[in-house]
């Protein structure tokens, strides 16, 4: 992880490879800029450069090394109107992918005030940014000359007089560190990140932060009845696993929340004897990406200060065609007890929920529930590849969960969850069917989960299957796992 710093310095005064500060549209100057000769020649370079102060727009002089730094950077934040902290942040991570093409070792970030936000919420959302746009997955590049340069510090200067501005940043790294973690897991090539191999590093991981691990394998798994989420790990040589990690605030009490959150975690998905298109299953290691945001963000929360009592299901399982492998028209019997007739093996990832949304609601007894999971591809064909998709029937949690999302700078959009849509899953000789029409496929899916969770408890289902993963390289986020999912949980349960 990069090293960083904060200052009051002027932008004049930083010495870095490469210094950063930024414009809204319209500015002829640059914002946060005190010294007037670095100002007017900053402003002459966007002049010539007809610099707009647009989002994505970025214009660099060559200062030499006068007056502290060899180059600037002037950053575009789009209209003054829509400022942010997370406009900020994403420009922070511009600012660094723009530093780092000219193998920039220190970046140096002068922030501009923001009229909603306050100075920390800015500091934090600008280390978050910066330093989500210097992640790289490169374990497997042998070819040096493929490798990015890559960022050791980062100065973040203020305004005088800003308050927590140490504190922000030291946030702002301990969710960057959860979500490069995340983003690692889903990175890795399926035949490495197994379900054994997510359960030990689920291990390690809790180990480093204060959180108690409980392993279940098959035997435990058959005694508990957990008939869904074993018959998808049917047709493959991995075993299933449950991890299930616990964090307990120092200081708790009767009144102490409980909270769970369940993570799909199907490590491969094939689609089983209902086998995806070869294309298809380009992203699929990909597919255990709700599983990975639970475990990053659970590891984030001893140094964020929960105060809540947070338990975390992992349901890990590979979803193959082995010669064991379930079929479409198996019936099969949930923890519930209730039955689920298979209607197509590639709707695998509720079975696996299903039975652990049931055993966290009879065994763990949670004031909320939260499940994360790649669920549908319904999901993406509504909102699209940037936005999750967030279901309940209790509005103080979604409201809850939305308000942290937009903090984080996630994209989050509520939907709805219409119970006639559920009539398309009560059809046939079990209780349930594990898809229905074609149409509304995201909320069909939201609404099976909703049959193993009572009715009184608060619970929520957030679908990334969108945001999980890009195919392609995004300022904040390069191509491959994002982290999707992790930011808001690490907002939410932080509650700051």
């Amino acid at each position: 992880m990069i090293g960083v710093s904060t200052s009051t310095k002027d932008l004049a005064r930083l010495t870095a490879d490469t210094a950063a500060c930024f414009a809204f549209e319209g500015d002829g100057e640059p914002r946060g800029v005190d010294d007037a000769r670095l100002r007017r020649a900053l402003a002459a370079e966007m002049k010539a450069e007809r610099f707009e102060g647009r989002r994505r727009d970025v214009v660099m002089w060559n200062a030499n090394g006068r007056p502290g730094c060899r180059r600037f950077l002037v950053i575009g934040l789009g209209p003054e109107r829509e400022a942010s902290a997370t406009v900020v942040g994403d420009g922070c991570a511009r600012a660094v992918r723009a530093a780092e093409r000219f193998a920039a070792k220190k970046l140096a970030i002068r922030l501009p005030a923001t009229s909603d936000d306050a100075p920390a919420a800015v500091v934090r959302a600008a280390v978050e940014g910066a330093l989500l746009g210097a992640y790289r997955f490169e374990r497997y590049l042998t070819d040096r000359a493929r490798r990015r340069s890559a960022l050791d510090r980062l100065e973040v200067s203020v305004e005088k007089g800003s308050r927590g501005i140490a504190r922000a940043a030291s946030l702002g790294e301990i969710s960057a560190r959860a979500v490069y973690l995340a983003r690692d897991l889903v990175n890795e090539p399926p035949s490495v990140m197994t379900p054994a191999e997510m359960t030990r590093r689920a291990r390690q991981h809790a180990k480093g932060s204060g959180l108690s691990v409980k392993v279940l394998g098959p035997p435990e798994l058959r005694r508990l009845g957990t008939g869904a989420l074993l018959a998808v790990a049917r047709g493959s040589s991995q075993p299933a696993r449950v991890v299930h990690l616990v964090y307990r605030p120092r200081k708790r009490s009767s009144k102490t929340p409980k909270v769970v959150l369940v993570g799909k975690g199907v490590t491969f998905d094939s689609g089983g004897l209902n086998l995806k298109l070869g294309n298809s299953m380009l992203t699929m290691k990909g597919d255990m990406a709700g599983a990975a945001a639970v475990l990053s963000a659970m590891t984030a929360l001893r140094d964020v200060g929960c105060r809540a009592e947070v338990h975390g299901l992992l349901g890990l399982v590979e979803n193959m065609t082995g010669a064991s492998a379930f079929k479409p028209g198996d019936i099969l019997t949930t923890y519930s007890g209730k039955t689920v007739e298979v209607g197509n093996t590639d709707a695998e990832g509720r079975l696996v929920l299903s039975d652990l949304l049931a055993y966290a609601s009879k065994r763990l007894k949670p004031d909320r529930l939260v499940d994360v999971a790649t669920l549908t591809g319904a999901c993406v064909v509504a909102l699209g590849t940037l936005c999750a998709g967030v279901f309940s029937r209790h509005d103080e949690l979604r409201d809850e969960v939305l308000a942290a999302g937009r903090t984080a700078g996630e994209k989050l959009w509520p939907m709805p969850m219409f119970e006639e849509y559920l009539d398309a899953l009560q059809e046939g000789p079990a209780d349930l069917k594990n898809i229905g029409e074609r149409w509304g496929g995201a909320i069909t899916a939201a609404l099976f989960l909703g049959e193993f969770v009572p009715r009184e408890l608060p619970w929520l289902h957030l679908d990334i299957a969108g945001p999980a993963f890009f195919e392609k390289d995004a300022p904040g986020a390069p191509a491959g796992g994002t982290g999707a999912g992790v930011r808001t949980l690490i907002r939410w349960l932080g509650g700051d």
